[in-house]
């Protein structure tokens, strides 16, 4: 089995929530689990999908020159300014997509955490208290991400603070997961050597090889009308 790595594409947030989508959805290789970076156009943030829009736009300046947008994932809010984003899709049938949302949580952040370690960063695996259950909404006092830490987030081992976190959703296609690391909250770091390392222990864990991959075809019209989907207000504003 093959991990495949697709190339690193720069797009809006509904683009990028939409294609994130899509790899989980309407890969032609239904059997192999896949991997990207990608980075963000401008200022942007996502919210999970069960979160309030009133509540997040009452956590965000008014006057906030952003990108946003809702995506198909849980957790709380997300500032993408500064951050290496990624998404991960483990298909249906993989024990990892069979087991719990803690396990699969604590399986990706290990492998992200040794990534770090490698480079010289102090991080470990957060304990304590589980984190919600996949789309439940959060209580309304830590609804934005990196201001606390939840079980199996990836954390500074000195000072405790947020350095990653993730949200996931699974469907009958397999699980898509979500996750994103906070520039400010580590030092200097290779970023490219850093992937290379992160993908290496994700294909361990997943018992995969990596495998660069060039980017699927999607039926014609589909990615444009997800993206056009991800960008109403119907989507954006729906709770």
């Amino acid at each position: 089995m093959n991990l495949h790595l697709l190339p690193t594409r720069t797009a809006g947030a509904a683009e990028n929530m939409a294609v994130d989508f899509l790899l989980l959805q309407r890969y032609p290789d239904a059997a192999a689990p896949r991997f990207r970076h990608y980075e963000w156009r401008g200022p942007a943030f996502t919210f999970g999908f069960s979160q309030k829009i009133a509540f997040v736009r009452g956590k965000l300046a008014a006057d906030l020159p952003a990108d946003l947008c809702r995506r198909p994932t849980g957790g709380g809010i997300v500032d993408h300014r500064n951050d290496w984003t990624y998404a991960l899709v483990i298909p249906r049938g993989h024990p990892l997509e069979e087991a719990r949302a803690t396990e699969s949580y604590r399986v990706v952040h290990a492998a992200l955490a040794e990534a770090l370690a490698a480079l010289g960063q102090p991080v470990e695996l957060k304990a304590g208290c589980a984190p919600p259950p996949e789309g439940a909404d959060r209580p309304p006092g830590p609804g934005v991400c990196f201001q606390r830490a939840e079980l199996f987030d990836v954390v500074n081992s000195a000072t405790g603070a947020k350095v990653a976190g993730a949200a996931q959703k699974r469907n009958k296609r397999g699980l898509l997961f979500q996750g994103s690391i906070g520039k400010s909250a580590v030092g200097a770091v290779d970023w490219d050597e850093f992937a290379a390392r992160f993908a290496a222990a994700l294909g361990r864990a997943l018992r995969a090889e990596p495998q660069e991959t060039p980017w699927p075809e999607f039926a014609e019209g589909e990615l444009e009308g997800l993206i056009e989907q991800y960008s109403a207000p119907e989507w954006i504003e729906q709770r």
